[in-house]
């Protein structure tokens, strides 16, 4: 393992020095002011072709096979992850006006109108608000029960999906170093078939495996921040959801003592 380790340190060090070495060699002796107006003119034409250009070269470069899965795992995991973040952008919803009207209409004693209220207001809390008022005339306990079962339940349709995308966000960068290694192993072939150390092949075979490497923790990169930016929405629902459950079950304690139900 030491050795591998020193080999490819070796390589490394070869990419980097030794093309340089050699082209300061080779280059002719011509003036200063000769070689500076070329140089300008390739910097214009590099940067000519636009950021898109040199991401489409890249992804050649990388090979098609490899960066075309990475791609898909972008793709897939910003499918999730955009349906996530809409799912819960409609459920986010403000629960005080709905505990309010629930409230009051429990204060008059009218169940079917507090009932009508959570059916007609969208998001978990009012599911959960609904299911536990279907159960207001069997008394606080089975109002909690209910809660506690139904709340599980949207808690789960809330977390639905990410697992798919914390899939994508490991898939992507093991996909890259997949990807390293076989152009690593091609980089190995090419030296041998060629029978030389030469610096060309080995930086080009090194180049073309670490593109791949980037492409892949680019993509997870991505799909962590729209992870993590999820997680946080999900935790403020959730947040939400015990507290209008509390809120939900004093209201009913007070219901049943006010009816004298208890």
């Amino acid at each position: 393992m030491k050795k591998l380790f020193a080999i490819l340190a070796i390589f490394g060090l070869m990419s980097v020095g030794l093309p340089t070495i050699l082209s300061a060699q080779d280059a002719p002796a011509e003036p200063a002011v000769e070689e500076t107006a070329p140089a300008a003119v390739t910097v214009a034409e590099t940067d000519g072709g636009g950021f898109h250009q040199a991401l489409k070269t890249k992804f050649i470069e990388g090979g098609a096979g490899f960066m075309a899965l990475i791609a898909i795992c972008l793709i897939l995991g910003l499918s999730f992850a955009l349906e996530r973040i809409i799912y819960l952008s409609l459920a986010d919803v403000n629960p005080k006006a709905l505990l309010s009207g629930v409230g009051e209409a429990l204060d008059r004693g009218d169940i079917e109108a507090a009932k009508d209220i959570a059916r007609n207001t969208r998001g978990p809390i009012a599911s959960i608000a609904y299911q536990g008022l279907l159960r207001l005339d069997q008394g606080p306990d089975a109002v909690e029960r209910a809660i506690v079962s139904y709340g599980g339940v949207q808690s789960g349709l809330l977390e639905k999906n990410l697992s798919w995308i914390t899939l994508f966000i490991a898939l992507a960068p093991s996909l890259g170093f997949l990807g390293t290694v076989i152009g690593m192993v091609q980089a190995f072939d090419d030296i041998q078939r060629a029978g030389d150390m030469s610096p060309t092949i080995v930086a080009g075979g090194m180049k073309v495996a670490l593109i791949t490497t980037v492409g892949g923790l680019i993509v997870a990169l991505i799909l962590q921040v729209f992870y993590n930016y999820i997680l946080s929405k999900l935790e403020g629902i959730l947040n939400k959801m015990e507290d209008a459950s509390i809120t939900l079950l004093d209201q009913v304690v007070k219901y049943n003592v006010k009816y004298k139900k208890l």
